[in-house]
């Protein structure tokens, strides 16, 4: 584990003083098993976990699309942390659906279902009151609607994404010409192995930052994750010490919520084209808070634990981590 020698804190301030957060992904039902249970049809998707994470820290606005199912007690889930959910589309049919297993081992997962529904053909629509968001995340969905997005939104200061091996393996020229449009990917550590062919993550990750992002987070499960930043800046961060895992579904897209949701509130104006001091702090502490929301998502099966998670309780577990990765100098 790599720490910080620094014993400064950091607060979180009231999403109010935070510039919105717009982000663009899935809404969908889940239904998950695992060894400590199991939950149906669960409200789930990239966009839906990112935004309840980041509400802690900005307020959000959504972009996906949803089918008939999905009705107004899924609504309030959103409302009720503040969500904007205008750029939500209904269409005719059925939501986006997935079905998996876990083992013990919560990095071993098993596909069961997957139904696109609605989801295939979506097109994101960008309501006009969205086009001036200054921090953009545009999740996991296919790279030439992430770029259409991009473009559409040319007041965005902060751009972040992260994509998937489906569409690494499938359409890599589009995918390279999406990071050349980011500030910021995050990505998981065998992603990033075939976005690169470099088994060395940090061989990975400088060869991403070539391809045009200021900064790359390579999360690697509950081993932690490490940033990587342009001009040489490197930092990572263990994973949280939970020894029940109910439901890994959503803890990455609440990683990347957390650390958005916390850019919004310090860093809107966009990174350094080679981040420079403040950025790194700022970018290590966004880290620790994508990990501490990546950590609650897990405790609970869908956005359980997400819906009633309190902002001292997101404060206390980032102090937690601060003294896990803490160590004096030697006399």
């Amino acid at each position: 584990m790599t720490a910080s020698t620094s014993t400064s804190t950091s607060t979180i301030s009231s999403p109010a003083a935070a510039v919105p957060v717009l982000a663009v992904g899935s809404v969908a039902f889940d239904s998950i098993r695992t060894p400590w249970g199991a939950a149906d049809r669960v409200l789930g998707g990239s966009a839906t976990y990112f935004s309840l994470a980041a509400s802690q820290f900005a307020p959000v606005r959504v972009v996906g699309v949803v089918g008939e199912d999905f009705g107004p007690e899924h609504e309030a889930v959103f409302r009720q942390r503040q969500v904007n959910i205008e750029g939500i589309e209904r269409a005719p049919g059925r939501s986006f659906y997935w079905a998996g297993e876990y083992e013990a081992d919560p990095n071993v997962r098993h596909t069961l279902t997957t139904e696109l529904n609605v989801f295939a053909d979506f097109s994101p629509k960008l309501p006009a009151a969205y086009r001036d968001s200054p921090v953009l995340f545009l999740g996991n969905i296919e790279p030439g609607l992430q770029i259409q997005v991009r473009e559409e939104c040319p007041a965005a200061k902060l751009v972040g994404g992260d994509t998937m091996n489906f569409w690494i393996n499938s359409q890599p020229d589009q995918v390279r010409a999406f990071l050349g449009r980011l500030d910021l990917l995050m990505i998981n550590d065998g992603e990033a192995r075939e976005l690169t062919g470099e088994a060395n993550l940090h061989r990975a990750a400088r060869r991403i930052l070539e391809l045009g992002p200021r900064a790359v987070v390579i999360k690697r499960g509950e081993h932690g994750a490490s940033l990587y930043t342009a001009g040489g800046g490197y930092f990572a961060i263990s994973g949280y010490p939970l020894e029940d895992v109910c439901d890994p579904t959503g803890a990455g897209d609440s990683f990347a919520g957390g650390m958005m949701g916390y850019l919004a509130q310090h860093r809107p104006h966009g990174l350094h084209r080679e981040p420079d001091a403040a950025d790194q702090n700022v970018l290590r502490r966004a880290v620790v808070y994508g990990s501490v929301m990546g950590s609650f998502a897990c405790e609970r099966f869908g956005v359980e634990r997400l819906r009633t998670l309190t902002s001292a309780a997101v404060q206390r577990r980032y102090e937690e981590f601060q003294a896990l990765a803490h160590f004096d100098r030697q006399p």
